[in-house]
């Protein structure tokens, strides 16, 4: 397929620098009388209205990955990579930086170097990557930041869902559902740096907050990963003979911390909770069919939504709204067969 060469965008983009000067040509040359397409509150990144070429255009969109070790991140590289099959104006060119902030900050220098016309991202961290991506916005090119964020709004849209309402939810089921009568919580976090991970501990804690019976007895870093997840619970297992539900960030380190629990005999004194719930085979929904997990919550990847983002700000010139918060769902053994169905499974 046809694309966007790094000449032709880095003129668009040079183009884009004199435009901010003279505001009412870039309006003029989409005849909008709003902000320039993907900007919606006019501050921050370049007025890209002259620079959009529409449906006569061939685009090519790089996607920064934070790692493709967490299947849940594995899965929003594929719902892109389905998505944009079914534009053919799009190419998209996919980085892992594999858990690395260095190499994810030169992945992104990589595609703007390529002359990217838009940049998809999933941060591994906010801060370390927050620069490169500001670098990137005010030259000019849209950026969608994916599921984590960065510091400050320097982005043409985030997508992603709730991590705070997610994670007092998480603390509102276990309170009210798994332990009215009070118990001890193990947390399993993820990465310390990325904004979900701060988000649903804090959540958490503040769902919990309304049983004073439940404590969070003993902590661990799984970064996401369902063997980190193992080895710390089984550390803390051992630490800790009384404990009644794991609470886990996301439903690898949940699995994880059931396979610690199985190998030292205890999976039938303690209920594990993640969240993502991927309607795969080996995802949280099947774990809940299953029996492993007594509970997940859908936290869907936004991989689809980011190409429609990508359409509407490349193809229809159009102005995007600064976020698109994605719904949730609490799943359990009464509804988990039926979500698995309707959100894709198979």
């Amino acid at each position: 397929m046809a694309r966007t060469t790094p000449a032709t965008s880095a003129r668009r983009r040079s183009a884009g620098v004199g435009l901010l000067l003279t505001g009412a040509l870039a309006l003029a040359a989409c005849g909008t009388e709003s902000d320039a397409p993907g900007v919606d509150d006019g501050e921050g990144g370049e007025d890209t209205a002259a620079e959009c070429e529409g449906p006569d255009g061939d685009y090519l969109i790089g996607m920064s990955q934070a790692n493709v070790g967490e299947p849940y991140r594995q899965q929003m590289d594929d719902d892109i990579r389905a998505a944009a099959e079914d534009i053919p104006q799009f190419e998209v060119a996919f980085a892992d930086a594999a858990q690395d902030n260095s190499t994810q900050v030169s992945d992104v220098e990589n595609f703007l170097a390529q002359g990217i016309d838009l940049l998809i991202i999933s941060p591994n961290e906010a801060a370390p990557l927050t620069a490169v991506v500001e670098r990137a916005y005010n030259e000019g090119v849209p950026v969608i930041v994916l599921d984590r964020k960065i510091e400050g709004d320097s982005y043409t849209q985030f997508i992603g869902a709730d991590n705070a309402e997610i994670g007092r939810a998480a603390g509102e089921y276990v309170a009210e559902e798994l332990l009215p009568d009070g118990g001890n919580v193990v947390e399993l976090k993820g990465l310390p740096g990325s904004t979900p991970a701060q988000e649903r501990s804090q959540g958490f804690a503040e769902g919990i907050s309304g049983n004073d019976g439940v404590e969070i007895i003993a902590e661990g870093v799984g970064n996401w990963l369902r063997a980190e997840g193992q080895s710390q619970a089984d550390a803390i297992y051992q630490a800790n003979p009384d404990i009644d539900v794991v609470y886990a960030h996301n439903d690898p380190m949940a699995e994880g911390a059931y396979l610690a629990a199985e190998s030292a005999g205890r999976t039938d004194e303690i209920d594990f909770i993640g969240i993502d719930a991927l309607p795969i085979p080996s995802g949280g929904i099947k774990a809940v069919e299953e029996g492993r997990l007594s509970a997940t919550f859908v936290y869907p990847t936004g991989g689809r939504e980011a190409v429609e983002t990508a359409e509407q700000i490349l193809i229809e010139c159009a102005d995007v709204e600064k976020e698109q918060i994605l719904e949730t769902q609490l799943v359990t053994q009464e509804n988990a067969s039926e979500l698995y169905t309707e959100l894709g499974g198979q």
